[in-house]
């Protein structure tokens, strides 16, 4: 529900599940799973509590999730909230954090042979390259792990990490690689309905159509104006609020 837009009952079920939680119960069932549920639950309602507005409490759920996952000692735990973790501390600000658990995984995945988690590792590497001025790293990042991720099947969190690629791409100049996509992002969001960061991929449209040799205000202001319409349908208050030079900011 969180991931298809429906964010403030997404968090309700995540509520639900972390309250029901018991770690004695519960932690020895990670090998049977795959990872912690518990683990899983934090990463997650992390992402929901950022969307809602509640930047403070999804940093404590990100930190109580990596601090959960190395107490219980599983590389499959671990690998699962080092590819959460560092998409949660990016949208916070906290670059830093998201880049050094963004390496970790992707360390810890070559070691064990994971690839679809170390291609997700190279994704948030060349995501935080890109919202922190390393443009062309990040494209040469960002296209090695999504081409790796692709070899798996998995599209899971496609739509978040193309805005990067395209703002990296606008930062060199390269304006028709970032319209691509733009258009790659949009068409993930339609066929796999992973629609919660849809206002983000209209943001960037918008901030594009400004910075395009030839800005068409009138295209951006109407991408904006789909940017808030999403976000205010969702109650992502964090996507409502992002401008282009800043998440978090006001747009207006």
């Amino acid at each position: 529900m969180l991931l298809t837009g429906d964010i403030a009952a997404g968090r309700g079920h995540l509520d639900q599940a972390i309250a029901l939680y018991d770690q004695a119960e519960h932690r020895p069932l990670a090998t049977r799973f795959g990872q912690d549920v518990g683990v899983a639950a934090l990463s997650y309602r992390s992402f929901a509590l950022w969307l809602l507005g509640y930047s403070e409490a999804a940093l404590r759920d990100a930190d109580d999730a990596l601090r959960n996952a190395r107490e219980i000692g599983q590389a499959a735990t671990l690998m699962y909230v080092l590819n959460h973790a560092p998409i949660s501390y990016a949208l916070c600000g906290n670059y830093v954090a998201a880049a050094a658990q963004a390496q970790e995984q992707v360390a810890l995945a070559e070691e064990k042979g994971a690839l679809s988690w170390k291609a997700i590792g190279m994704m948030n590497q060349g995501s935080v390259l890109a919202l922190t001025g390393s443009a062309s790293d990040a494209i040469d990042m960002l296209i090695s792990g999504l081409a790796t991720y692709q070899t798996t099947g998995a599209k899971l969190h496609t739509p978040l990490h193309l805005p990067h690629l395209v703002r990296a791409y606008a930062e060199l100049g390269q304006f028709e690689e970032a319209w691509r996509c733009i258009g790659e992002a949009m068409t993930a969001v339609e066929t796999t309905k992973e629609k919660w960061c849809e206002a983000e991929v209209h943001r960037v449209a918008g901030e594009i159509a400004l910075k395009s040799p030839e800005p068409d205000a009138a295209k951006a202001q109407a991408y904006f104006e789909r940017a808030l319409a999403v976000a205010r349908a969702q109650q992502a208050k964090s996507w409502g609020t992002a401008r282009s030079d800043e998440p978090g900011a006001p747009l207006a």
